[in-house]
């Protein structure tokens, strides 16, 4: 269902000190030793996150560890146990009021009027917002690219339109954080390009966006920066790039690998040189610099077709550092 909060909490202005935090390179979403207890079973276990104004994060984690508790504290519908979540420099719990109407919502399929215009969807939620302004209705059906169908009912929406009409909705009151939970959840290829496209203009326009997914191929091509969490705790917290860059190798294909390969591991620096099941040479390179490792093949007669850093997919780092997680990533 989509949220973008709670009804009479969206209802009230923004207080002076959120309206003013637009400053870049803020931190707009910390939590501090957030914690979150349910009897004996400790399902947040002191989280540290900081997240800047314009990322796109993605907040990842196996089944169970936690990631749909810390969003539920975020959008203040259940307390920490311990510690806290700040959006723009306010506790949400302590100020849900004022933290509220800057945060818009999409979590897992939207629930809408399917014998409703898209745009007569967004009217009926503004209307419990206690108005939106038409230009902003203009504005967000444009932004989401459903300008063109906005009369159309919503039943003729394909499901990539309709997450896209539940991310207007969240949008409806220019929120400066998203939260948006598996955005792409039952998405054709089509609607997942889709999806993307819309993350990075609402990144492009300066929104905060932060995303629980599992599809991982798909937060590697969005994020700038990636939380990974297993049984409650922080693993990591670092840009995508760094997460899933190479250790100084390279990939490179060539005419006569396995030739290639037992040249190179006969040399010092070459001993974890392999072929991967592609037929795709992975090797060091001397002074782990590619441009070596080219001279170094051609004058030994293997020139290269291809060289390039090596590097590796997150779906692999994620289930490395969880262990495997539980074989469901959620």
């Amino acid at each position: 269902m989509a949220k973008t909060g709670m009804t009479e909490k969206l209802m009230t202005a923004p207080g002076d000190a959120i309206t003013n935090s637009r400053s870049s390179g803020e931190v707009v979403l910390r939590t501090r030793n957030l914690s979150k207890q349910y009897g004996k079973r400790l399902a947040v276990d002191n989280l540290n996150l900081e997240v800047h104004r314009g990322q796109i994060f993605g907040f990842l984690g196996p089944n169970g560890a936690g990631k749909t508790t810390t969003i539920r504290m975020a959008l203040g519908l259940i307390a920490p146990t311990s510690g806290s979540v700040e959006i723009l420099g306010q506790n949400v719990f302590a100020h849900r009021a004022q933290v509220l109407p800057r945060v818009g919502a999409l979590v897992e399929t939207p629930a809408l009027y399917t014998y409703l215009s898209g745009r007569n969807n967004l009217r009926a939620v503004a209307s419990v917002l206690g108005g939106v302004p038409k230009a902003r209705l203009d504005a967000v059906l444009d932004l989401v690219g459903l300008g063109i169908r906005q009369e159309d009912r919503v039943r003729t929406y394909s499901l990539g339109m309709k997450q896209r009409l539940g991310v207007a909705i969240a949008l409806l009151q220019d929120p400066d954080v998203l939260v948006l939970d598996e955005p792409a959840n039952g998405l054709d290829p089509a609607g997942i390009v889709e999806m993307r496209d819309l993350m990075h203009r609402l990144s492009a326009e300066g929104k905060t966006v932060f995303i629980s997914s599992h599809l991982l191929t798909e937060v590697q091509q969005i994020c700038t920066r990636v939380a990974i969490i297993h049984l409650g705790k922080l693993i990591t917290e670092s840009t995508v790039e760094e997460l899933t860059k190479g250790h100084g190798e390279f990939t490179v294909t060539l005419e006569r690998a396995e030739q290639a390969l037992a040249l190179i591991q006969a040399q010092a620096w070459g001993k974890g040189a392999r072929i991967d099941s592609n037929g795709v040479l992975i090797t060091p390179a001397p002074e782990e610099r590619g441009r070596n490792l080219n001279l170094f093949l051609v004058n030994a007669g293997f020139a290269p077709d291809t060289i390039a850093p090596s590097t590796k997919d997150l779906e692999e780092v994620f289930l490395h550092l969880t262990n495997g997680g539980s074989g469901e990533i959620q």
